[in-house]
C-alpha cells in the first residue's frame, strides 16, 4: 500500500502530536502514519485531515473522529497481529484501515448502506484486503462470525450494548462511548470469564449509535 506522498508530512506531524498526547503503542503510531487519513474525508476538508484533534462531516451525518481518538481507542483494545475484530460503524473507513493493518480480519458493520459503498471502493483502492463490511444494525453484532478477540464501536451508546459482550472472546476488549447524546465517555470492557472489568478512557462526543441496542431514532 503506498500513502499519499503530498501528505507524508502531515501524517508525521499528526503522529508526533499523538506521541505529545500520550499514545504508546508504536504499532498504532505506525499504523496512523502509513494509512492516508486525507482519503478518507471529502476533498474540501483534506486540509484538515491531519489535525490531531478536528473530527470532519463525511456526509449522511456522520463524521470521521478525530485522530487523537482513533488512536486512543485502537490503543485501548490492544490489537494483536493474530486477532480478528469487529467494528461497529464503518463510516468513512478510515478506523477500519487502521484496524487491518494491526489485526488479521477486520469485520465491520455500517447501517448506511451509501457509507459502506463509498468505504469498501477507498479500501479496495489502498488494497486493503482483510476487512469485511456488512449493512445491518450494529448493536446485534455479526454473531455468525463470533466471537471477536476485539470489538470498537464508534457511535455512541446509551449503555454498553449486551449483544457485544457475548460476542467477545474471554480476555476480549470492547471500546465503546457510552453516556448521553450529547456527551460520553469512552469505556473499555474486558470480558473474563462470566464477568467483566470495565474502565473509563476519556471523554468524547460521539454521533448516536441508533439500533435496537442502542437509541431508537435519530436526534430531533
Amino acid at each position: 500500500m503506498t500513502a499519499t506522498d503530498g501528505y507524508a508530512y502531515r501524517r508525521m506531524q499528526m503522529v508526533e502530536a499523538l506521541v505529545r498526547l500520550g499514545i504508546r503503542d508504536q504499532r498504532v503510531l505506525e499504523a496512523m502514519r502509513v494509512i492516508p487519513r486525507d482519503l478518507f474525508v471529502p476533498e474540501a476538508y483534506r486540509h484538515a485531515a491531519y489535525s490531531e484533534d478536528v473530527s470532519i462531516n463525511i456526509g449522511e451525518g456522520q463524521t470521521i473522529s478525530q485522530p487523537r481518538v482513533v488512536a486512543a481507542m485502537t490503543e485501548a483494545a490492544r490489537i494483536g497481529p493474530d486477532d480478528r475484530v469487529l467494528e461497529i460503524g464503518t463510516g468513512s473507513g478510515y478506523q477500519a484501515a487502521v484496524l487491518a493493518r494491526l489485526a488479521r480480519f477486520v469485520f465491520s458493520i455500517e447501517r448506511i448502506a451509501p457509507l459502506a459503498r463509498q468505504a469498501k471502493a477507498r479500501l479496495d483502492g489502498l488494497g486493503i484486503e482483510n476487512v469485511s463490511i456488512k449493512v445491518m444494525d450494529g448493536t446485534l453484532g455479526w454473531r455468525a462470525l463470533a466471537p471477536f478477540d476485539a470489538i470498537l464501536v464508534t457511535a455512541a451508546a446509551p449503555d454498553v450494548p449486551e449483544p457485544l459482550i457475548e460476542q467477545l472472546v474471554d480476555g476480549g476488549r470492547l471500546v465503546v462511548p457510552v453516556g448521553a447524546r450529547e456527551s460520553q465517555v469512552i469505556r473499555v470492557v474486558e470480558r473474563r470469564g462470566e464477568r467483566c472489568v470495565t474502565r473509563d478512557l476519556q471523554g468524547a462526543c460521539f454521533v448516536p449509535l441508533i439500533g435496537r441496542h442502542g437509541w431508537q431514532g435519530e436526534p430531533t
